[in-house]
């Protein structure tokens, strides 16, 4: 069993065995750990040692300079300069945050970053405030759009976090394909099949082979097949790639860096990185703000009461489950999946540093 607090010490300190000044490693790896604490193990430490190897690769640079590009008072366009997306989109967020402060919202298109964790850790930032946030990202190309057997696009998750009273925030946190990639990367770290509707083999053809991605296969779009909306889910993915890197100048589509270290970048570069999409609302720029969080709570009240089907306990609110899990974990810890594990322990001896295995 694993606890927070050792494994965010551990985190930081790797961070800034890269280079990564302590106030920057300490970001990334609050950015990180989130994803564990919400029980979204694919994404947190399970991630960490892809992060170094990308380091070692020189894409990632752990002092960045990040810049303004473009700037109006509701917007900004940021360079990442190939920084740790964990930190690159924690202080966009902070900018649009400031801007909504100012205006109303505030949006900031995000160049020449890196993967940057869970979304809703970035669309979360603006509950702080009282604000609406909303957080994308495309991803490495490993998703074939509806009908083809050529991956363009990647998993391209979103976020939306809106505030209530006194009811907890409503948190959707998504990607836009059937199955994140990182939750293959479990099965297969557990030998185990994919379910069906995750993805297809080289010849387009449906596979539960959780090994599929390695063999020229792809992942598929939310719904899985045409039949069950897989445009949708094809048609939201490609909403976050433009918003995320078409508008920001970010490498999209097939141009999309992978964030396996071993896959080569693409021959033909268009733009620069991954790309994030970030955005703050203030709640009183539309409607007064106690209202407006009174009918959330309504809203979710509503929705709690809802008959649930047989079987099923009752009716869950987006958010619901990560937030249960972040208060049993704070409190439990958790396991860790022991290849995972074994990661952790080989990076804590490459980089001289303790691993407390408790």
């Amino acid at each position: 069993m694993f606890t927070y607090s050792n494994l965010l010490v551990f985190t930081q300190q790797i961070f800034e065995k890269i280079g990564c000044s302590p106030a920057h490693a300490a970001q990334a790896a609050q950015a990180l750990l989130s994803a564990d604490l919400r029980g979204v193990d694919s994404h947190g430490v399970a991630r960490l040692s892809g992060y170094i190897r990308l380091w070692k690769a020189g894409r990632i640079n752990p002092k960045p300079e990040i810049k303004i590009l473009h700037e109006t008072p509701s917007t900004a366009t940021l360079d990442g300069d190939a920084g740790l997306g964990l930190i690159i989109a924690t202080e966009a967020m902070q900018i649009a945050i400031r801007k909504a402060d100012q205006v109303g919202t505030g949006w900031v298109a995000v160049s020449n970053s890196n993967h940057f964790g869970i979304a809703a850790h970035h669309a979360m930032q603006a509950l702080d405030h009282g604000m609406i946030g909303i957080a994308m990202t495309n991803a490495s190309p490993l998703v074939a759009p509806t009908f083809s057997s050529e991956r363009l696009l990647g998993t391209n998750p979103m976020c939306y976090a809106i505030p209530a009273l006194h009811e907890p925030p409503f948190v959707a946190d998504f990607a836009t394909t059937t199955a994140a990639n990182g939750k293959l990367e479990i099965l297969q770290r557990k030998g185990s099949e994919s379910p069906v509707g995750w993805i297809q083999d080289a010849e387009g053809e449906t596979t539960t082979d959780s090994f599929a991605l390695k063999k020229g296969g792809a992942l598929l779009p939310l719904g899985g097949d045409r039949e069950h909306g897989s445009h949708k889910g094809y048609s939201l993915g490609a909403v976050v790639d433009i918003l995320s890197a078409v508008l920001s100048g970010a490498g999209y589509s097939a141009w999309a860096p992978p964030f396996v270290s071993f896959l080569p970048l693409p021959p033909d570069p268009v733009g620069k990185g991954l790309g994030h999409f970030i955005g703050a609302m203030r709640v009183d720029a539309f409607r007064d703000k106690t209202e407006f969080l009174e009918n959330m709570d309504k809203w979710i009240r509503r929705f709690r009461q809802a008959k649930p089907v047989a079987g099923v306990e009752k009716v869950l609110i987006p958010g619901d489950p990560e937030r249960e899990s972040s208060a049993e974990r704070l409190e439990k810890g958790w396991e860790i999946v022991p290849s995972v594990v074994e990661d952790l322990r080989d990076l804590a001896k490459e980089m001289e540093i303790d691993f407390e295995e408790k």
